[in-house]
């Protein structure tokens, strides 16, 4: 027997609700419809609260009402099963959701993933019944559905949130530093909340905008907005779209990319920024321009995601008093937050062992062809996942389409022919990503080639930069230290980039058998892909 049964939504069929089993009193998700808009709701007497939603001008248009339950729902259930409903249902885009985003579950309950399966069988009723248009694993490869501001946030989030709605309410002025690592949530933090404050009666009518310094991820996000309730594409913005205008709040995401004047390509737009807002032309920088624009200033930031000597420096956001909110929990990554660690600290030559990260894949491949072989497989199976590397080729094929750009061995290999959205671009298995197309993506597997601009000689990984093409990521850096760090930066952010798995190429034969100390050698006689149980606990994730 299915578990939705759907209902006429008019007066003189309510009791049609009450008569029905689930009707009076027991836990049940309900879904109101008409063909544009849906809001989703949970109860336990679904009858008294339709007759509620009835009242109200924007529920009464609404024409039909799924009830979804069974014998064995309980609270708990349904507070999630209403949850998962409103996150893959927004990114489904059939409907404009009329739900807020506030109040989203996310808790254990005695046999959770019982009823994590049970969701699949929800979802695919209503797929049968043409409520929804999409799959979910369509939906989870979906950008709406990875931004989606419509998360069940994690304690640490959801504390993060209150903290700073609470300031904003309070003061007429404030400035919050959200510091995390790869993965910990910061981009969703900042897209949940600016929907949340859209909703709020004290904040709704404020001037509110989301600033991303990364084109390509501008773009994704504005895209995101134009299918959100209350939001709109046009709160996306580039930092230089704040100067002249007066902001009430400001979120900025990474802001560790955020530009000051050195190494960039747009110099006299950047003069002229700083001259309308009488800022000293050669030291005002974009963190300034965002400082002058706005009464409350949100930055989601990670110092050590600064991978040019254009970002502005970590000093200059210690000079400013913020009030911090730390984030720690992994979102991203299978493996959890020690992997983050992990890969740091093999970076840095500071990993005493060698760990493992149970079902994470995670290998080293002495063979590219086998590396890529290995990613499109993958892809078929899980979607999204793609090549990537560090910059150390020059980009040839920018002035000639037939030119290869990366050649190991008698491998050819392309970069991004995109430079925004490449991530979903249908050449994208065939080519190769850089850090300025990738740098904020979640991945599924990411299939990452360590360049020749790094080195291991006599137990020391060194840079040769001579083999580092990223000319604004070295013009004007005299100090090696310093241009070690960028690069550094540049491969601890790739390599954590990959949400079930991560492997690696390394072009250098020390710098490789430095990391197989710490992790293992891909061998083609054990294939990954008959380890059926894990695949199977890994398309449940």
């Amino acid at each position: 027997m299915g578990l939705i049964k759907t209902f006429n939504y008019k007066q003189e069929f309510l009791d049609d609700i009450k008569n029905y089993r689930y009707g009076l009193n027991w836990p049940v998700v309900y879904i109101l419809r008409n063909e544009n808009e849906a809001y989703i709701g949970e109860s336990t007497r679904v009858y008294l609260r339709s007759q509620e939603h009835y009242k109200r001008d924007g529920r009464k248009k609404l024409k039909l009402i799924d009830i979804i339950s069974d014998d064995d729902f309980n609270k708990s259930v349904t507070l999630e099963i209403e949850s998962l409903l409103i996150e893959y249902m927004s990114a489904d885009k059939k409907y404009l959701l009329q739900n807020g985003n506030g109040g989203l579950s996310n808790h254990n309950y005695y046999k959770r993933e019982h009823y994590k399966e049970k969701f699949n069988q929800i979802w695919n009723e209503l797929k049968d019944n043409g409520v929804v248009i999409n799959g979910l694993f369509e939906i989870k490869n979906s950008d709406l559905f990875k931004y989606s501001p419509y998360k069940a946030l994690n304690s640490e989030q959801s504390l993060v949130v209150n903290e700073i709605f609470d300031s904003i309410k309070n003061n007429d002025r404030s400035n919050h530093l959200i510091q995390g690592e790869p993965g910990t949530g910061k981009t969703i933090v900042a897209i949940y909340l600016i929907k949340y404050l859209m909703e709020q009666e004290s904040t709704k009518n404020l001037r509110i905008g989301l600033v991303v310094p990364m084109t390509s991820l501008r773009g994704t996000l504005k895209k995101v907005f134009t299918n959100i309730k209350n939001l709109k594409a046009s709160m996306v913005l580039g930092p230089s779209d704040v100067v002249g205008n007066d902001y009430d709040i400001l979120i900025v995401d990474e802001a560790h990319r955020l530009s000051r004047r050195i190494n960039i390509t747009n110099m006299k737009s950047f003069d002229n920024c700083n001259r309308k807002l009488g800022l000293d032309i050669k030291e005002g920088d974009q963190l300034d321009w965002i400082k002058l624009s706005c009464k409350h200033m949100i930055l989601c930031y990670d110092k050590n995601q600064s991978i040019r000597p254009s970002d502005v420096r970590p000093e200059k956001f210690q000079n400013i008093d913020f009030q911090k909110h730390i984030i720690q929990s992994q979102m991203r990554v299978l493996a959890g937050e020690d992997y983050i660690e992990y890969i740091h600290n093999i970076l840095h030559q500071t990993q005493q062992e060698a760990k493992k990260f149970g079902e994470y894949e995670l290998f080293i491949f002495d063979d590219i062809d086998e590396m890529h072989k290995k990613i499109k497989e993958r892809d078929k199976k899980f979607g999204l996942s793609r090549m990537i590397a560090g910059y150390a080729w020059q980009w040839k094929s920018q002035k000639d389409s037939n030119a290869y750009d990366i050649i190991i061995e008698n491998s050819k290999f392309r970069w991004n022919s995109k430079p925004r959205d490449w991530i979903n671009s249908p050449n994208a298995l065939e080519e190769v990503g850089c850090i300025h197309t990738t740098q904020g993506y979640d991945i599924n597997y990411a299939g990452i080639i360590i360049g020749n601009e790094i080195t291991f000689n006599n137990g020391k990984i060194e840079i040769n930069p001579a083999n580092y093409f990223d000319k604004n990521g070295k013009r004007t850096v005299s100090d090696p230290e310093e241009l070690k760090n960028y690069i550094l930066n540049i491969y601890k952010t790739i390599l954590t980039r990959g949400i079930r798995g991560t492997y690696i190429y390394i072009c250098d034969i020390n710098l490789r058998n430095y990391f197989k100390k710490y992790i293992d050698t891909y061998n083609s006689h054990f294939s990954i892909d008959s380890k059926e149980i894990i695949d199977k606990q890994l398309l449940k994730n």
